[in-house]
């Protein structure tokens, strides 16, 4: 008994000698994420949030204005527009990419012939380019508007539901992955429990299967609302900002134009001339997306503790 008392004591020794060494090494493991968190993120941020407040064309040659930049960016009419624009246009793609792709998903998990050729062929959409996606949907839309003498870029209302079924036709496959993963871990022993006590498929959908579901609906909403508010590529390929509208006071907006393809007209026109109110119009697209996205966040988590 002493024998093996010893060797116990040994062998705890010195797995506590291995494990200090390891432990008091970790940071030269983190170092390098960290490095590249700072190197790509955190310098980039800094930098530009300091470079709103100044008047500049090159980065290292900047005069400081401190926050004229911020009054000019929220007096433009055009950025207000986007804003609001941007706003409608996530809610209306996150109801319906998520409507479709839990719809999509639901249906691919009742046992139905050829569901991995089907799930495969709906992914795929995903793994294309933003702006290769813009020109094709744009040949699609234009081909058929042109029997009616239109075109996405000349009404806005053809330009905004060409976003929307773009951004379906691209995200649903993704999200309908994850919406598959959560139907796949809801317990069996629970829905059978449910048809034992006479519930019948609607009931169960909206009693056992989506309260179940919450975890994954925090997901797929999170990532179509940011996205949706992020979007750039789509809509500078499919539109372009165009139709132009003309106000009262000489000013042109651009009516399908999204905050993302604004803060980029903005930071390129002039000359270079108005680089620091497009970055200050990015700060505050920053704060927005940032807000927003954790107030949903912290909502729909309040749901998934409360089920």
């Amino acid at each position: 008994m002493k024998r093996l008392h010893r060797k116990r004591d040994a062998a705890a020794l010195s797995s506590r000698l291995i494990r200090r060494p390891i432990q008091r090494m970790v940071w030269l493991f983190l170092l390098p994420t960290f490095a590249a968190f700072c190197i790509g993120f955190l310098y980039p941020f800094l930098k530009g949030a300091f470079l709103s407040f100044c008047k500049f064309k090159l980065t290292s040659q900047w005069t400081w204005v401190g926050f004229s930049n911020y009054v000019k960016a929220f007096s433009d009419s055009t950025f207000v527009h986007a804003f609001w624009y941007t706003a409608l246009f996530a809610f209306v793609s996150v109801l319906f990419i998520n409507v479709l792709a839990f719809a999509v998903a639901y249906f691919l998990t009742k046992s139905i012939k050829g569901s991995n050729l089907f799930r495969t062929v709906f992914f795929m959409p995903n793994l294309i380019g933003g702006i290769v996606l813009g020109y094709i949907w744009s040949m699609i839309f234009d081909g058929i508007l042109v029997k009616y003498n239109t075109s996405v870029v000349l009404e806005s209302k053809y330009g905004f539901w060409g976003l929307i079924i773009l951004m379906c036709w691209q995200q649903v496959g993704y999200m309908m992955i994850i919406y598959i993963a959560g139907l796949q871990s809801i317990p069996e022993d629970m829905l059978e429990a449910a048809r034992i006590d006479g519930a019948n498929s609607w009931q169960m959908l909206w009693k056992v299967t989506i309260p179940n579901m919450m975890s994954s609906f925090t997901i797929c909403i999170f990532l179509t609302l940011t996205n949706g508010f992020k979007l750039f590529d789509q809509n500078l390929a499919l539109t372009g900002g165009r139709p132009f509208l003309q106000q009262p006071d000489g000013s042109v907006i651009k009516t399908t134009e999204m905050m993302a393809l604004n803060i980029y007209n903005a930071f390129y026109s002039g000359g270079g001339n108005n680089r620091g109110v497009g970055q200050a119009k990015a700060v505050v697209f920053f704060i927005l997306v940032a807000v927003i996205g954790l107030i949903q966040l912290q909502s729909t988590r309040k749901k998934e503790v409360q089920q």
